[in-house]
């Protein structure tokens, strides 16, 4: 079978079109590494995972990397891995 599939036109992360804002980036991020008053809300906790928009923006942090892509579908976003 050959099948072809258009995904749109490369995705420049200063490219704020509608389309592409909709995309959320998900990545760990150590404790120890966030502000001290946050550091203090989220207690024993080593790694949390942050929620970002394609331009670095900071939207949420959250528990674990399940509980981020649940939070970026149920907002209309998509989710994306980043190491």
């Amino acid at each position: 079978m050959d099948h072809t599939y258009d995904f749109g036109p490369e995705f420049e992360p200063e490219d704020d079109t509608e389309d592409h804002g909709k995309i959320v980036y998900v990545r760990p991020v150590l404790t120890a590494d966030l502000p001290e008053d946050v550091q203090e809300q989220i207690g024993d906790l080593e790694t949390v995972f942050a929620v970002h928009n394609a331009t670095g923006e900071r939207l949420a942090l959250v528990r674990d990397r399940k509980m981020a892509f649940v939070l970026a579908r149920q907002n209309d976003f998509a989710p994306v891995n980043v190491h």
